[in-house]
């Protein structure tokens, strides 16, 4: 069993599963906050595979600053693929959308706004971190 089928078998009842060398660890936090926090905290993501609800752009930009080896997404937006795809991350879905949307299903999720220009995952990185902290900021 690959470190990608052990990360999306842990995934259920999750948001995220990250997977080396057969030992594995979740997050329940929403959207793209688990991952922020673990780059945040400088956790030693290098080589692991990760399975995820959703994974879009925003995400996949996370995950190449991460140096995240693999990704499985249970729902992947088209420019999520193109962008793990383009670093040379393997990637696996559930099912592929145009968009990834909103939490209120009227729209187009805003992290993915966000970096919709954006190429540079150091870049996106910084621009979702400030997102983030926005849109707490207004709730």
């Amino acid at each position: 069993m690959t470190d990608l089928d052990t990360a999306k078998a842990h995934l259920s009842g999750h948001s995220l599963c990250l997977c080396k060398d057969g030992a594995w660890f979740t997050d329940d936090g929403r959207g793209i906050s688990p991952m922020l926090r673990l780059i945040g905290e400088n956790r030693g993501l290098r080589g692991y595979a990760a399975a995820d609800i959703i994974v879009g752009k925003a995400a996949a930009m996370l995950f190449v600053k991460a140096g995240i080896a693999a990704v499985y997404g249970e729902v992947m937006s088209k420019a999520g693929k193109a962008y793990l795809e383009a670093h040379g991350i393997p990637c696996a879905f559930g099912t592929l959308t145009e968009n990834i949307i909103n939490r209120k299903g009227d729209g187009v999720c805003p992290m993915e706004q966000a970096v919709a220009a954006l190429d540079d995952a150091e870049a996106g990185c910084a621009v979702l971190r400030d997102k983030l902290n926005s849109l707490r900021n207004k709730a």
